[in-house]
């Protein structure tokens, strides 16, 4: 666009030179704002309760301005029952009722503590944009009471008194409780980002997805759990048969039958008629497994460039002798009989083909997923605030890996006639994952989904996964999954600063914000690495880690003071948190303080506003060179 026909779109919105000014007067003052608070969380796995808190607590921002505010009026007791409140405005209310302890003295206090708590986390923020924030019926008394100012005669503050006394005589003060409590949750942070892994192993990946839809501002990048329920949404039968094996796994059923109304009874008939002497989920597991590596074994024949042969294992399987062969060596199986499996065909793609009744359960398990609603609204969530990565405010997010090879270089991956590595990689995947979405979707394209949940060079996996090995294999030598070789130069600030620079950012306080490891802080191992530049965040949520990781993960928080990392211990119930005022225990860790306070000139909106600043100064000038007539 040239900049005659940009100017006149712009005159279209200030037909004035007032206009103009005041514009640019406004997003000035912007500018010196403090930088809004970025809170970063990971590998959520489905713990919705666990999740809800951190979300509600804001990594324990709330608890730090209450203690801030009230550290020297109130008891430590005092102060645990407003965070609380702050967390569950609705259920700490009923609790309340039912305590008798909402009595007017009740009410003005808790009020007032609530009114100053959004007072204090409000100052770093627009007038304008604090009014958006608020529920447009409660706008005009909420906007009052914050800004409410003191004068020589107290006439605000007798103003602020009666609106107080008029809530509690309508008996509306808990609602408005409510409404305050939202408004602190939703001023404590500016933006969330989530990076990576929301499905699988909890049972409430879709309360999760619920919860997230109706926040106000956030980004998510793309995890394999992620990409494998996308890619299962898209039509894809080898991620179908990964998502319903999983969920028989950690025993999840309900997030598919409940959830998102996918029936199971079709393959629960078919595998108790295969494994009339398992029990019934045990015998639907061994069913889909084996569907599952037949249906690997389809897409790694049809994709030769995913170098992948070696991962099929089930047509050396030897049923007689109940081994399998690998690299030439051959291993003891669990027992099984593998019913549907032609062995005595002499070809290989024969073995790999699903049996006709294994193809009716397969389709009416595409057809449940690809036709659940609720599924595809939450998926089409995902591609509309998801990505593989993304650059904010000069950091890196990512949730996986860039793929390294052995010397520590960027590694290239070929798919058809064409090599990728590092950044263009990730953009790569990112298309073919979207169009894998699209009216114009392929066979090619579904398939690269299953390949970017478990491909050797994925840069969502980063591991060579080894779920059949796990699933028969008695060695559990054979079970291990080599990792990437990032995974081990990500703890040198060469090798990250080659990253970052790969991906166009060269500042000092550049970091990578990274997921899906987790950090097994009970064997020593630091969130923090390569001298800083590297931040490892999984969240840790998932309850079968913590025996692993010895907490329950690390969130992180990024403000206009610096960047500040938290540990979690594992949370205890809503009950608790109700009852006992049992917070997440959190430890703060400062990784980098800031030598002067970032102001909102130093973010990526602060850099779009000067832009603005720069095309409304062009139009200001044209206006008092006559260049545009003023209000035509």
């Amino acid at each position: 666009m040239n900049d005659e026909r940009y100017l006149e779109l712009l005159a279209e919105k200030y037909p004035t030179e007032q206009a103009v000014s005041r514009e640019i007067i406004n997003l000035t003052a912007i500018l010196s704002l403090p930088k809004g608070t970025e809170h970063f969380m990971s590998d959520l796995h489905g713990e919705y309760e666990a999740f809800c808190h951190i979300l509600n607590n804001c990594s324990g921002v709330i608890r730090e301005k209450v203690d801030l505010l009230f550290g020297e009026t109130l008891s430590d007791f005092d102060r645990e029952e407003i965070c609380t409140l702050i967390y569950y405005p609705v259920e700490k209310l009923e609790l309340v009722r039912k305590e008798g302890k909402n009595n007017e003295e009740w009410y003005r206090a808790t009020l007032g503590e609530l009114i100053d708590i959004a007072r204090l986390l409000s100052s770093k923020y627009t007038r304008s944009k604090v009014r958006k924030a608020m529920p447009k019926e409660y706008a005009y008394i909420l906007d009052e009471l914050i800004h409410v100012q003191k004068d020589e005669d107290d006439n605000q503050v007798v103003y602020h008194r009666n609106i107080l006394d008029t809530l509690l005589e309508l008996d509306n003060a808990d609602e408005f409780i409510e409404v305050l409590a939202g408004l602190i949750k939703r001023l404590a942070v500016d933006h969330l980002h989530i990076v990576g892994d929301i499905f699988d192993r909890g049972a409430c990946a879709d309360r999760i997805m619920d919860l997230l839809m109706q926040y106000h501002s956030l980004d998510i990048e793309w995890g394999n759990h992620d990409i494998l329920w996308m890619g299962a949404a898209a039509g894809s039968k080898a991620c179908i048969a990964t998502v319903v094996r999983n969920n028989l796994k950690y025993n999840n059923t309900k997030i598919l039958e409940n959830s998102y109304g996918i029936s199971l009874r079709n393959l629960a008939l078919f595998a108790e008629k295969i494994y009339p002497n398992e029990e019934p989920m045990k015998a639907a597991l061994k069913a889909i497994s084996v569907m599952l590596f037949k249906l690997e074994g389809q897409v790694i024949l049809r994709n030769p460039d995913y170098n992948m042969t070696d991962k099929l294992l089930l047509h050396k399987v030897n049923v007689e002798k109940q081994t399998v062969e690998i690299d030439g060596t051959e291993y003891a199986i669990k027992e099984e009989a593998f019913p549907t499996v032609n062995f005595d065909s002499g070809d290989m793609e024969d073995i790999y083909q699903l049996s006709e009744e294994e193809e009716q359960v397969m389709e009416g398990l595409r057809m449940a997923f690809v036709n659940s609603i609720r599924l595809r609204q939450h998926i089409d969530f995902l591609y509309q605030k998801g990505s593989m990565y993304r650059i904010f405010n000069g950091n890196l997010l990512y949730h996986g890996c860039v793929p390294l090879d052995e010397s520590g270089n960027l590694e290239g991956v070929a798919f058809g006639k064409k090599r990728y590595h590092g950044r263009e990689y990730l953009d790569y995947a990112e298309r073919i994952a979207r169009r894998a979405w699209s009216k114009d979707a392929r066979q090619k394209d579904r398939d690269f989904m299953w390949y970017l949940w478990c491909g050797r060079k994925s840069p969502l996996s980063g591991r060579n996964i080894k779920t059949f090995e796990r699933t028969y294999v008695l060695d559990e030598n054979t079970w291990f999954e080599q990792s990437n070789p990032y995974y081990k130069f990500y703890h040198e600030e060469k090798i990250c600063n080659m990253i970052l620079h790969e991906f166009g950012l060269y500042s000092e306080r550049s970091h990578i914000i990274n997921g899906h490891t987790p950090v097994r802080t009970s064997k020593g191992e630091h969130p923090v690495r390569a001298e800083g530049k590297l931040l490892v965040i999984d969240g840790g949520f998932c309850k079968s880690y913590h025996k692993t990781t010895g907490i329950a993960g690390y969130t992180l928080i990024f403000n206009s003071h610096g960047i500040r990392i938290k540990s979690h211990q594992p949370f205890q119930s809503v009950y608790a948190a109700l009852t006992e005022n049992k917070d997440i225990e959190s430890k703060s860790e400062l990784v980098e303080t800031e030598k002067e306070r970032l102001m909102v000139r130093d973010t990526d909106s602060g850099k779009k506003i000067k832009e603005d600043i720069d095309g409304l100064k062009m139009l200001l000038q044209a206006y008092r060179n006559g260049d545009f007539l003023v209000g035509v």
